[in-house]
């Protein structure tokens, strides 16, 4: 295995099994590696079947290769371009702020409106 599969190869492989930790790759007829749910994608991944299916032919980015155990780590995401960072968003503004923008009057006290609603309601 350590002659056929190196740290950085680029391969095809077909999906195997999926499992909720990750999906199971058949590198050729002997050798099968793992893609972990977190290299699946950039982002979130609830359902990695959201993603990829048994039977899917799939390219992988060699990971890692543990000759000793026989497991070589797969990833998807390696191969992808990574998202470009979000714009950074502009500064809340205060609650005063926002309210100033509604209400002409500003954000008075009750005790100032008071007797103006009463007014208003005609319950005098």
């Amino acid at each position: 295995m350590s002659n056929k599969y190196k740290v950085g190869d680029v391969v095809t492989g077909r999906v195997t099994g999926i499992q909720p930790y990750g999906a199971f790759v058949s590198l050729d007829g002997e050798t099968q590696g793992l893609v972990h749910i977190s290299e699946i994608t950039y982002g979130f991944v609830k359902n990695i079947t959201d993603f990829i299916s048994v039977g899917d032919l799939v390219k992988v980015k060699i990971l890692e290769v543990e000759d000793a155990n026989k497991k070589i780590s797969l990833s998807i995401r390696a191969l992808q371009e990574k998202p470009l960072k979000k714009k950074e968003l502009p500064p809340r503004k205060s609650l005063q702020d926002r309210v100033n923008e509604r209400d002409a009057v500003g954000f008075n006290s009750l005790k100032e409106k008071l007797d103006q609603w009463i007014k208003e309601s005609g319950i005098e």
